[in-house]
């Protein structure tokens, strides 16, 4: 299986591959996002450490349960050969109706066909009034 577009990456490809993350995590089909990683792939997401799809699919499952109206921007921040970094910010709000607006970037490494075998994130939760969305 592939994933274009494949490494290594122009500023062209590396803009293509933020957007197609940045489309499949907006529908909040952990299936859908779980295709994009090797079987094996590696994750850190804040202080939480996973290894492979099934992970990676339980995870945002329960992700998605407690981030309710999930809304996600993604931008290039850098590439070179197979790796692509990106900074981010999204936007969800509890079971409470408490809004936060989550600040982050991520590292990730391809593999030759173009799936995702690395993932590193780094990310902030700040809490917001629903006035105050920009995402919405």
């Amino acid at each position: 299986m592939t994933r274009p577009p494949l490494p290594p990456f122009t500023e062209e490809s590396a803009r293509a591959k933020v957007q197609a993350a940045e489309d499949a995590w907006n529908s909040r089909d952990p299936e859908r996002v779980a295709l994009a990683y090797t079987e094996d792939s590696v994750w850190r997401n804040r202080d939480r450490f996973l290894t492979g799809r099934a992970e990676i699919r339980e995870f945002l499952a329960g992700k998605w349960e407690r981030e309710l109206d999930y809304r996600l921007r993604k931008e290039l921040w850098a590439f070179t050969g197979n790796r692509i970094s990106v900074r981010f910010e999204y936007e969800w709000h509890d079971a409470a109706g408490q809004w936060y607006r989550s600040h982050g970037n991520e590292q990730w490494e391809f593999d030759d066909d173009g799936l995702m075998r690395r993932r590193e994130a780094s990310i902030n939760d700040v809490a917001i009034a629903a006035e105050e969305r920009r995402l919405g």
